[in-house]
């Protein structure tokens, strides 16, 4: 048995799978995120940690005998979030989330720092990415910065909790725009650059490799044998490609969860930062991946649906009964509630609706929301293909996948075949199984086979005509709204910065170059 653990934003999913392939169960447990200023986004590890134990205990629960076969463990989770420890592996501070965006002025000041930037780490700087929160917490937090010892991305501070070990691996790395993304390892440059050192970080090993073990308190807690192997894993997306079976070039998804990604694989590392678009080291070996990201995908949703006290599964229904007159005649939804990445890279971007009226009830305004959150994925279709990737059909992942009509909508939005596997709703979940069944000896061509289809969406060609003329609206809407004024960030100015140590000491750097 392989167990996975998925640390999303608003939940952490556990999955068990076995040899076969075969999902045998999962659980799952809710987190919060708390937004303490405009523009914040944080959470706190120990709640992670926490989270994590109690799904486990339901999975245990629903299949023990086949719990404690298990044999590996593998982690997915969210980007690009900066867990800050000193040396005693204490948390300095709650952990800033991918969707923050506090570090706008430290993004420009980065660029202007490292000229360079997008050649190595293949991507803008963006308030979202790791590295620009350090120089925030330079800025703003002395006090914090001068203590920290390591600096953890999410998924990884699980894995320290599990194994003792502080390790990463280069897909998710890749998100904090300190790793030379073409050689998968830690650049001392971009790390000089934020005033921190090889030394501060994780150590590296690929995501379907082994990183060490349970440490034996959590296997005994947990009812596992000891010696379990825990793998790399991976960035929740790359996972998620892992976990759909998208690992050759060419192959790609479409993600719908609190953020909405469309993600294809490459064979050789290809950048594109003018479209804002990510290139980003994929989970397995040898491969690369390019990804469009906007910021509020379901969680538009689930916005809409607290600020109307519905269920979602109530409103659904009610957005489906819809005729195709009421949809054409719709508010229009701009679907910037944390700002937006693909392709506008604009921290500042914010969510509207337009053209209200009397006659505009729940149901119009749940398909606008829907309809503004695949207008959001046309654009970031577009700047992939703007990047020279060409898309034919995506596998459709992630909760927003359940819903047979966003589905049709996506694919008659973006003109494009979209499938929905058994079990694709497991996402990231159940790519970090999978990953840990290669570090537990699993080849890669039967591990990573492609789940059976469970649904095939074709565009509709007189449904994509009459969106195109809606998304040119919604394009026109995004060029005309502008944001309230934003109070600025302190005045950049640089700091004093130490020098990464040479030879760098970061025991990965070697090892991964040499691959």
């Amino acid at each position: 048995m392989y167990l996975g653990i998925d640390l999303g934003t608003s939940e952490i999913k556990v999955l068990l799978l076995d040899a076969a392939g075969t999902i045998v169960g999962t659980a799952g447990e809710p987190l919060t995120v708390s937004r303490p200023h405009p523009g914040w986004s944080e959470q706190t590890p120990e709640d992670w940690w926490q989270a994590t134990t109690a799904a486990i205990g339901k999975l245990r629960d629903t299949a023990p005998e086949a719990f404690a076969a298990t044999r590996a463990i593998g982690l997915s989770g969210q980007m690009h979030g900066a867990v800050l420890l000193d040396a005693r592996n204490r948390v300095l501070r709650p952990a800033m989330l991918w969707n923050d965006t506090r570090s706008t002025a430290e993004c420009l000041e980065l660029t202007r720092r490292v000229p360079n930037l997008h050649a190595v780490a293949g991507n803008l700087a963006m308030p979202g990415f790791t590295a620009p929160k350090l120089l925030w917490s330079a800025r703003h937090e002395p006090d914090v910065f001068s203590a920290i010892d390591c600096v953890l991305l999410p998924k990884d501070y699980l894995r320290l909790r599990l194994t003792g070990e502080r390790a990463s691996d280069p897909s998710d790395a890749g998100g904090t725009l300190w790793l030379d993304m073409a050689r998968r390892t830690w650049s001392d440059e971009l790390l000089a650059a934020t005033g921190l050192s090889c030394s501060q970080m994780p150590r590296l090993v690929e995501g379907s490799a082994p990183s060490g073990t349970l440490l034996p308190a959590v296997a005994d807690a947990w009812g596992l044998p000891r010696g379990v192997v825990v793998a790399g894993g991976g960035g929740d997306g790359a996972a998620s490609a892992v976990g759909i079976g998208a690992t050759q070039p060419g192959d790609g998804f479409l993600s719908l969860g609190t953020s909405g990604v469309i993600f294809v694989v490459n064979d050789r590392f290809r950048p594109n930062p003018a479209q804002a678009v990510h290139a980003f080291c994929h989970a397995l070996p040898g491969r690369w991946h390019q990804m469009s990201v906007m910021l509020s995908a379901a969680s538009c949703l689930r916005w809409f649906c607290r600020l109307t006290s519905v269920p979602e599964a109530t409103l659904l229904p009610e957005i489906a009964a819809l005729a195709e007159s009421e949809r054409q005649s719709a508010p229009f939804f701009l679907p910037y509630l944390s700002g937006e990445r693909t392709p506008h890279n604009d921290a500042f971007a914010q969510g509207h609706f337009h053209n209200l009226t009397h006659a505009s009830d729940r149901a119009a305004l749940g398909y606008a929301v829907l309809e503004g959150v695949a207008f959001g994925m046309a654009d970031g279709l577009d700047a992939l293909r703007a990047a020279g990737t060409q898309v034919a059909s995506l596998s459709f992942v992630g909760g927003g996948s359940r819903s047979p009509f966003w589905a049709q909508l996506l694919a008659d939005t973006l003109n494009t075949e979209l499938t929905t596997h058994v079990g694709s709703e497991a996402g990231g979940a159940l790519g970090a199984a999978r990953l840990g069944w290669m570090a537990d000896g699993g080849v890669e061509a039967a591990v990573c086979a492609k789940p059976p289809v469970q649904a095939t969406y074709r565009p509709d060609a007189a449904r994509h005509a009459r969106l195109a003329e809606r998304l040119s609206t919604f394009r026109a809407l995004y060029r005309r709204a502008s944001p309230l004024p934003v109070a600025p960030s302190a005045q950049t100015s640089d700091l004093p910065l130490p020098a990464c140590p040479t030879p760098c000491p970061c025991p990965a750097s070697s090892s991964l170059a040499k691959r």
